[in-house]
């Protein structure tokens, strides 16, 4: 799940009126503020400009900068082409954010800082590597065409839980306690706890592959591969032209989307099954929400965001969100792909109104009350 508080809330609250996308994405823009009485100097991208002067800036360390016009000092324009930031700075700039005693571990597309063994952050690694060519090859074939992430894909491993809340209230709030891992869409860093070190009792850099091992044997461990999938499936989606970031994409289709791939498979100790498999834990919720499912449940999934926001609807609108992502892409893919396409180009800070998700999702899979009986009746047979 992506964070909703206090990190949505706050967002929601400081919405840019965007008046035009601003300067091109081969230019190299620069600008100074001042913020909490320091003079900050950052180069990047202009993103949006606001009619009130402020900037949605996206910085060369992938990281996206709200500022408001009060803020702004400078801002100008060069004609050097904007570039994502090489290993080295990249890796200074995640550093200067972290507590002491971070190393990174480096793959073709990532770039893990952690504190905890290198043989988790290795293990780590390799799941997210076999995701990232799972979910190109996936998407290649329902006829999507992703583009190449721009930044190298950030991941942060605490050793301890405790560490990791410190770190995270700041995105998180209360909810830090009770969430082992997300992404987070401003940083566009992915961020978790060493969740074997905590569940065998080694914190620290003394995990190993037959500590991995043991706890792939553990009954937590479906749920525990099921939340680093699906976190590092919004990471993906978020810098591959799937969403934009910190656009007003329906929250049950990215959500849907990454949990149509977190499914885990402990069996040959790799963790995780691959892109498509039935998703058992999600179908069990969904069959308990069949039990009492209002009639029309899918209007009020697709009109808003309401139901996966609230705690006490949450776990039966997920599964409602999986099961509705399982039966589109099998039952309507090219639908599905062209609505895909619609939710791509949406831009950041922009809202929809009720209706107009609603006309959006009806314009490419037809009335809404016929799509949730046929929905019904195919979900009722696989419950079988």
């Amino acid at each position: 799940m992506l964070p909703t508080a206090p990190y949505l809330r706050w967002f929601r609250l400081t919405l840019f009126i965007v008046a035009t996308a601003c300067s091109s994405v081969e230019a190299m823009d620069h600008v100074t503020l001042r913020r909490e009485q320091q003079s900050l100097h950052i180069d990047g991208r202009i993103v949006l400009t606001a009619q009130d002067g402020g900037l949605l800036f996206l910085a060369r360390d992938g990281l996206l900068w709200r500022i408001l016009p009060t803020e702004l000092v400078k801002q100008t324009t060069d004609d050097a082409p904007f570039r994502a930031y090489p290993a080295e700075p990249m890796t200074k700039s995640v550093l200067a954010d972290l507590p002491k005693g971070f190393e990174v571990y480096q793959t073709a597309h990532y770039m893990i800082f952690y504190d905890t063994s290198r043989a988790y952050a290795q293990w780590c690694g390799a799941l997210f590597e076999r995701l990232y060519s799972a979910f190109r090859n996936a998407w290649s074939r329902q006829g999507f065409e992703m583009a190449d992430p721009e930044f190298r894909f950030v991941a942060i491993i605490f050793s301890d839980k405790a560490s990791y809340i410190k770190y995270s209230k700041k995105d998180l709030g209360d909810a830090a306690d009770s969430i082992i891992g997300y992404y987070n869409m401003e940083s566009n860093r992915m961020i978790m706890y060493d969740l074997v070190g905590v569940a065998v009792n080694r914190p620290g850099r003394s995990v190993g592959i037959s500590h991995i091992n043991q706890f792939l044997a553990s009954p937590n461990a479906p749920g525990a591969v099921s939340t680093i999938v699906h976190e590092a499936t919004h990471q993906i989606a978020f810098n591959s032209g799937l969403h934009q970031r910190l656009s007003d994409c329906p929250k049950w289709f990215s959500e849907g989307i990454a949990m149509y791939c977190e499914t885990p498979d402990l069996g040959r100790g790799k963790g995780w099954a691959g892109i498509g498999v039935v998703n058992r834990t999600r179908l069990a919720q969904f069959q308990q929400y069949m039990q009492q499912r209002p009639a029309r449940s899918l209007k009020t999934l697709i009109g808003s965001d309401d139901r996966l926001l609230d705690v006490k609807q949450a776990v039966d609108a997920y599964a409602e969100s999986w099961a509705l992502t399982y039966y589109l892409i099998h039952k309507q893919p090219k639908q599905y792909v062209a609505y895909l396409k619609v939710l791509s180009r949406k831009q950041p800070l922009v809202y929809d109104e009720k209706a107009t998700r609603l006309a959006e999702f009806e314009k490419q899979f037809g009335p809404l009350d016929k799509l949730d009986d046929n929905f019904v009746d195919y979900m009722q047979s696989h419950m079988r």
